[in-house]
């Protein structure tokens, strides 16, 4: 029997993506966020990021949550469509102001019967907490790739602090919009039950990772 499991956060909790300036390609190496290796990476080098406030691309953003279903092997979802805004300086990164919301009913898992499940009461009751929120309160520089934010992730309710772990992707404009875009990769690590969604814990495990891949616009 397949047990669901939840969980968010940019949401930063995003919420979603972090200022970071990296060297392209320095994934390869193995020193990704979390010590993983990146297989992927993006245009640009730092100093193609220009300051400016940036808006949360909605098609190309996205947070994936991953549990370990009964110790036996992991299951992953993924929530879209957010929304947010990041002001940024390159040359002074704890300046920066982020948040982001994103709509819990967006939330996709490979069984329909297990989406729905997740938006019902017994997990992340979509109907009566429609959103999850990430809002930074400090950004720290963790070498010239990488930065920790600090802030405060809303979700079911419940807002708990939550450090998200985040990587340059890349910087370029968009041919499609014309817009000079960036993007970040973010990892940050939550306990579900801190925010209420407590079912089938330990069976389906309490901790839960999320992956940010995060995309914005300059406006």
């Amino acid at each position: 029997m397949r047990l669901p499991h939840i969980a968010l956060s940019l949401a930063a909790a995003a919420a979603l993506a972090a200022p970071v300036i990296a060297q392209p390609g320095q994934g390869s190496r193995g020193d990704g966020p979390g010590g993983r290796m990146e297989m992927l990476h993006g245009s640009g080098t730092p100093a193609d990021v220009k300051a400016g406030t940036y808006a949360v691309e909605p098609a190309h953003t996205q947070v994936t949550f991953s549990v370990s279903h009964m110790g036996i092997s992991p299951f992953a979802g993924t929530f879209a469509g957010g929304s947010g805004t990041m002001t940024l300086d390159p040359k002074n990164l704890a300046a920066t102001k982020l948040n982001v919301t994103i709509p819990v009913t967006s939330v996709q898992t490979t069984s329909d019967k297990l989406t729905e499940e997740l938006r019902s009461a017994d997990w992340l009751d979509a109907a009566k907490f429609p959103t999850a929120t990430f809002v930074a309160s400090s950004v720290t520089p963790r070498g010239p790739d990488a930065a920790a934010i600090e802030g405060t992730l809303t979700l079911h309710g419940v807002s708990k602090p939550v450090t998200i772990m985040a990587r340059f992707f890349g910087a370029a404009q968009n041919p499609m919009s014309k817009k000079d875009s960036i993007g970040f990769l973010g990892r940050a690590l939550i306990k579900r039950s801190d925010f209420g969604v407590a079912k089938y814990v330990p069976m389906v495990s309490d901790e839960t990772v999320l992956v940010i891949n995060a995309a914005f616009e300059k406006q």
